[in-house]
């Protein structure tokens, strides 16, 4: 039998912010296995110190699942944060291309000026990149990509909003909240900027509110402990 589904400790959340409460669902119809297979994050300003602290936390979570990545920069600095992020975590790491099988111990990067999708063909998920107008004056923009992680992976996914301003990642949020996946929050005080990540918790989306160190041990936390149930079942 599964064990219940335990959360990251809700840290530093501001009292008259109201955190998501999540309905977890175990009947994953379609999708074969509990527990989280994914996990998408978005970031803008701030977003390539936050990322390198975040990703080493999560090295092992990675190793079981595929991660993607939206970051809000221009098209000739996308090279540079891959090679940056495979030195920071040892794991390959891709700019996204188009139609690529999504592979779990992978991590995938937006391109600059281009939106980062995924999309469900039968058992297997592939990359999908669009041209399409910018979504909250952003391309890439993260709410793309939470959206189609929400539609392709449903329950099984973990999204992440750090640190940046506006509000992108805010619609895509709520379609992973909708779709019973999990969202979590970079706090104020680890912030560069706290504009998306507040937009996030202010609407009541956020399961967890985590300084930007804690995300990652938290995030591993929680896939150890579906493995565990997965054995107990």
């Amino acid at each position: 039998m599964l064990k219940p589904f335990k959360l990251p400790d809700r840290q530093n959340a501001p009292a008259t912010f109201r955190l998501a409460t999540p309905k977890p669902n175990f009947g994953l119809g379609h999708l074969a296995h509990p527990g989280p297979r994914i996990i998408v994050i978005g970031a803008s300003t701030g977003g390539p110190q936050a990322l390198s602290i975040v990703l080493k936390g999560l090295v092992p979570a990675i190793e079981q699942a595929p991660v993607f990545i939206v970051l809000h920069i221009p098209p000739e600095f996308t090279e540079v944060i891959v090679s940056h992020i495979e030195r920071v975590t040892g794991l390959p790491t891709h700019a996204a291309e188009q139609g690529d099988e999504v592979a779990k111990g992978h991590v995938y990067i937006s391109p600059g000026h281009i939106h980062l999708g995924i999309r469900r063909r039968g058992a297997d998920c592939f990359i999908q990149l669009s041209d399409g107008p910018p979504e909250n004056f952003c391309k890439p923009s993260v709410d793309v990509l939470f959206r189609s992680a929400a539609k392709a992976y449903g329950e099984q996914v973990i999204g992440v909003v750090l640190t940046g301003m506006g509000s992108d990642g805010l619609a895509g949020s709520r379609a992973i909240v909708a779709a019973g996946g999990m969202v979590i929050a970079q706090d104020a005080a680890s912030s560069t900027v706290w504009g998306m990540p507040r937009s996030v918790v202010k609407e009541g989306l956020a399961h967890s509110v985590l300084s930007v160190d804690a995300i990652g041990p938290n995030i591993c936390d929680l896939f150890r402990s579906f493995d565990f149930c997965e054995k107990d079942s």
